[in-house]
């Protein structure tokens, strides 16, 4: 097969009250990968999935394992109904998605990954503080606002939309000179449970370390993106480990990661597991990068398709179209 894929998970805020349901209900393979994800986690993962409510879904402690198993569980299908013949050349993630990613490219087991997460959500939520604000700014303009008010950038998600964090006063003092000064950049305030990915996350992280250092990390010939360099991971464990535990307090680099995986050739795209919008069921979710993906490539040279894989249609359909190129290879 001539093309060269990129595999991509998303991350918190791709959660919702009824996610993954419909894969449980059609395939004995997810049903396993939620089996599994009960018994690592010691609760019921499928019932908090399906169930909610929204406010304990939103709790990262549980917003974290449930996207993973998410994640597992569409990736777990896709390869099942395409007979385990399509392969990524790249994997890639936003935050939490990088850990899916890592399951991906087999340089993590799905068990060691939830214990990660789920170790990972914990601290963030009993150590974090603050909240999130997307800011339609570029990141020279956007990195010196933050810091008047004692906030830090947390994402580069592309060249205009930076996420920065900070403590929730210091976010309304920003956001209202933003509103004096340029009237027509309104801000997004992402009401999470702390400045994720900022200086705020120190304390977090320094926990997390300890978890780190006993994750088994395994040698792949598919790379994976990191989010703290941009670029791509080492092979080597121990380098990985750092920049796991160097994610959780600097800005998430997605706009370079997205550039590093398009300039190095990748012309097809699948985004697994997730969803957003207003609609309840997860038939009625749209992909939660797809903007992302297609507004980065406008004006360049960059010509990747782009293909959804989360819920059974979208799953049923990408795997067809894919599975088709595998055949005339």
């Amino acid at each position: 097969m001539s093309e060269q894929l990129l595999f991509l998970f998303p991350g918190q805020g791709a959660q919702y009250a009824g996610i993954g349901s419909d894969l449980h209900r059609e395939y004995a393979s997810a049903r396993q990968v939620y089996t599994i994800a009960s018994d690592v986690l010691g609760y019921d993962i499928a019932e908090l999935s399906f169930s909610g409510p929204e406010d304990r879904l939103k709790l990262t402690r549980y917003t974290q394992p449930v996207l993973l198993t998410h994640h597992i569980a569409c990736l777990t299908v896709f390869r099942e109904l395409t007979a385990n013949q399509v392969h990524p050349q790249l994997s890639g993630g936003h935050s939490l998605g990088e850990y899916s990613a890592l399951v991906a490219a087999g340089v993590l087991d799905f068990t060691t990954a939830l214990r990660l997460v789920q170790k990972r959500g914990e601290l963030m939520g009993e150590f974090g503080a603050g909240e999130m604000s997307a800011l339609p700014l570029e990141f020279s303009a956007a990195q010196p606002l933050a810091e008047k008010y004692c906030c830090a950038v947390a994402g580069l998600n592309l060249k205009d939309q930076i996420v920065v964090g900070g403590l929730p006063a210091d976010l309304d003092r920003l956001e209202a000179e933003l509103a004096e000064t340029q009237p027509r950049k309104r801000p997004v305030r992402l009401k999470t449970e702390g400045a994720f990915h900022t200086y705020y996350m120190v304390s977090a992280a320094q926990e997390y370390r300890a978890v780190l250092e006993t994750a088994e990390f395994q040698p792949s010939s598919v790379q994976v993106l990191s989010n703290y360099t941009g670029g791509i991971h080492t092979t080597d464990p121990d380098t990985i480990r750092t920049r796991l535990f160097f994610q959780l307090f600097n800005p998430v680099r997605w706009v370079d990661n997205l550039h590093t995986a398009l300039a190095g050739g990748i012309t097809r795209i699948i985004e697994f597991g997730g969803g957003i919008g207003k609609g309840e069921t997860p038939a009625e979710k749209r992909p939660n990068l797809e903007g992302m993906i297609k507004k980065i490539q406008r004006g360049t040279d960059y010509a990747a398709k782009y293909h959804a894989a989360i819920n059974q249609a979208t799953l049923s359909n990408t795997a067809e179209a894919l599975h088709s190129l595998t055949a005339r290879a």
